[in-house]
């Protein structure tokens, strides 16, 4: 396994739409995904998209800590891929949550994403999958399928004074509106 290097934002890599992987259970594939989730883990990330690491490919990894999960019927995750993923959201209404990518070092932003959506997508072993997913969950779904479409969380805002550098947020931290967008 190795560890990749991160593109960051200004890269254009990050703003093209990815192709689809055409065998999920090639050895390349399993290799790469390998290669992200160590990537992702030693970086401090919960997500990792493919075109992050330079590959336009319709992949991503994460993980979904236990210390990061919500509500009764969240479970904790471990690192796993989702190839050529689509999603579906289950509830129309948006909300502000906080974001932060490996490619944005530094700074975090308020982004509007659907709280429940449902999802489906390939493993390296070749089966497919659906899966629901609410929160925290839900978020880093959405926003590592960003990735895969060249959207940075950025795009998504509504409101810019929501933005800010990490340690500046932890310092000052807005409130976020208690009903959604």
């Amino acid at each position: 396994m190795a560890i990749l290097k991160i593109a960051r934002m200004g890269h254009p890599v990050l703003l093209q739409k990815a192709h689809p992987v055409e065998d999920p259970t090639a050895p390349e594939i399993k290799r790469l995904v390998e290669d992200m989730i160590e990537t992702m883990l030693d970086a401090g990330g919960v997500g990792l998209a493919a075109p992050q690491v330079h590959v336009s490919l319709r992949l991503f990894v994460f993980h979904l800590p236990a210390s990061r999960i919500e509500g009764e019927d969240a479970i904790a995750l471990a690192p796993h891929a989702v190839i050529n993923p689509e999603f579906t959201p289950l509830d129309e209404s948006q909300r502000l949550g906080w974001e932060g990518c490996l490619s944005i070092p530094g700074l975090r932003a308020a982004v509007p994403r659907f709280p429940r959506i449902r999802y489906v997508g390939f493993g390296t072993d070749g089966q497919g999958f659906e899966r629901d997913a609410a929160g925290f969950h839900a978020v880093i779904v959405q926003h590592e399928y960003d990735h895969l479409d060249g959207i940075l969380y950025m795009m998504r805002m509504t409101d810019f004074s929501m933005m800010g550098f990490n340690e500046e947020l932890a310092r000052f931290p807005p409130s976020l509106p208690a009903d959604g967008v």
